[in-house]
């Protein structure tokens, strides 16, 4: 037993002054190759790569040289598609795009949207508050600023309707963050006639009697529409000639010449016009004034959004790409898609 004891405590004494000198030696040779790395670095600089903060992808979206996108110029371009349902409506339903913008914002955000899909408008104006001969835009003379929203649509509308109003049958207002399916919108709008006092859009309920459409959604006046506004509503001063919340006061104004709501959700109550980008329509999160204005019930989920949907808002330079080609030419194989909803 003594014999067992004394031959542990050799052991642990070992172990210990073993376990000593390793760690003096990690120690040593650590510490050494801290002071040569930073010796070396002293010398010739440091080789290590900067830290940067990370890009988000979405702002990565937003600083980009316009893009050269394939399409309908191109005789190659999906050559078998058969888009002559398209092209007739094309001819039967004619809209004209008024798309608000600003000069700061033409080459970073306004010549996306030219270059996608405003191409496929029958006739398309760039509004801002000051004429650009070279891009081009019309100016309409009204201070830049959320505050002047109001007063540069109603001039949008004045203009277009003494300029414009035989080019087309159909007035959509877009932003020059707004993306636009027009073979979506047509076929919402094939049924009904450009006579009809109505214009269609994302509902909102507050404010307005009967609501109005989201601003940043886009919404479309018929001729009707466009002529009450102009003819009846604007020099009454019953309608907000400059001001925030531009498509509050075009709703009200909308009102008082009696041009009505139209309901643009699909056959199956799932929306077409939508407020936000298209992953939040799916996804969720919507700001809580959404949740209260919206007349459908702020709905999210693959099951609420139609398949026939005609615009997404918020949507980032480079998505506008993106969303051509998830549109025009990503196709599953071996599936042919139903044209009804």
């Amino acid at each position: 037993m003594y014999v067992f004891s004394r031959k542990a405590w050799y052991c642990m004494v070992l172990t210990i002054l073993y376990g000593a000198v390793l760690l003096f030696t990690n120690f040593k040779y650590s510490h050494y190759s801290k002071y040569a790395l930073t010796s070396l670095t002293r010398q010739l600089g440091c080789v290590c790569p900067p830290k940067v903060p990370p890009v988000n992808d979405e702002d990565r979206m937003d600083q980009l040289t316009p893009i050269v996108f394939q399409g309908e110029g191109d005789p190659l371009f999906h050559k078998d598609d058969d888009d002559t349902v398209a092209r007739q409506l094309k001819q039967s339903v004619r809209v004209l795009c008024y798309v608000m913008t600003d000069q700061t914002n033409l080459d970073t955000k306004t010549i996306h949207v030219k270059n996608t899909w405003t191409k496929r408008c029958n006739k398309v104006l760039f509004i801002s508050s000051v004429t650009n001969s070279t891009f081009p835009t019309v100016g309409v003379d009204v201070g830049e600023g959320r505050h002047h929203l109001t007063g540069k649509t109603m001039k949008a509308f004045q203009y277009i309707y003494q300029h414009h109003l035989d080019d087309a049958d159909w007035f959509l207002k877009a932003d020059d963050d707004t993306y636009v399916i027009l073979e979506n919108l047509r076929h919402l709008l094939e049924p009904y006639s450009p006579k009809e006092a109505v214009y269609f859009g994302h509902h909102f309920t507050p404010y307005v009697k009967q609501g109005y459409h989201s601003g940043g959604a886009g919404y479309v006046l018929s001729k009707e529409a466009l002529r009450r506004l102009v003819i009846n509503g604007i020099p009454s001063g019953k309608c907000t000639i400059d001001g925030y919340g531009e498509d509050r006061h075009m709703g009200g104004c909308m009102e008082y010449v009696g041009v009505r709501i139209g309901n643009s959700t699909d056959s199956l109550g799932r929306s077409r016009f939508h407020c936000f980008a298209p992953w939040k329509h799916v996804m969720g999160g919507y700001p809580e004034w959404y949740i209260r204005y919206d007349a459908n019930g702020a709905k999210y989920g693959q099951d609420s959004v139609s398949d026939f949907a005609i615009s997404f808002h918020y949507v980032p330079p480079g998505f506008m790409y993106v969303l051509e080609y998830l549109v025009y030419q990503l196709r599953p194989y071996g599936i042919t898609m139903a044209d009804t909803e």
